[in-house]
């Protein structure tokens, strides 16, 4: 019998990017050249010290920065090509975001942060609820707090909602910054 090889499909292309923050006449340098490819069901992590560049290097997958030159691919897609309506629509249809400081509305209910990715998608309200306490079961959030405000919760509650957020598009891709730094996770617990 012959074991069938896996075709990889490559689903992120990073090509010499760099990036350049100016601030007056003060040049930084976040990225100087950076080069890879991620393959579909592939985990990365990338790890730096601070100030390294992680989160702008997120920021520029994650279609919410551009590079000041080398390309990017996203799916086979240069995403330097796109216009705004269409980076708006990857980043809602393609990429679920966890971000550092968890950009989480502090006056919504749980609930609702976590719906609200799909409530420009056309998706019922019943049909929203109901994924939203799927994903908020995944990340482990206990269903009394699934109507307190944001503002009303811990690092670590906020956090899963953040992740429950970005998993609920069913998203290709899921860019995390520091997603597990307010957690406290069992031995046992599978991700």
């Amino acid at each position: 019998m012959k074991l069938k090889k896996l075709e990889k499909k490559i689903m992120i292309e990073c090509k010499d990017i760099k990036k350049v923050y100016i601030n007056g006449d003060v040049e930084t340098m976040a990225l100087k050249g950076i080069s890879f490819k991620i393959n579909k069901g592939e985990f990365v992590s990338i790890i730096g010290p601070s100030g390294s560049g992680k989160s702008t290097l997120m920021h520029i997958i994650g279609a919410l920065d551009t590079a000041t030159s080398g390309s990017y691919s996203l799916d086979g897609n240069d995403v330097s090509k796109l216009d705004d309506d269409e980076l708006s629509d990857l980043r809602r249809n393609q990429i679920g975001f966890v971000f550092q400081s968890f950009n989480l509305l502090p006056r919504t209910t749980v609930m609702r942060n976590v719906m609200m990715p799909l409530i420009y998608s056309g998706i019922s309200a019943a049909k929203r609820e109901e994924k939203a306490r799927e994903c908020l079961r995944y990340a482990g959030m206990d269903e009394d707090k699934f109507y307190n405000l944001s503002n009303q919760l811990s690092g670590g509650q906020m956090q899963r909602v953040a992740i429950a957020r970005a998993l609920i598009n069913d998203p290709s891709i899921i860019l995390a910054d520091e997603p597990t730094g307010n957690l406290w996770i069992p031995r046992l617990a599978i991700w």
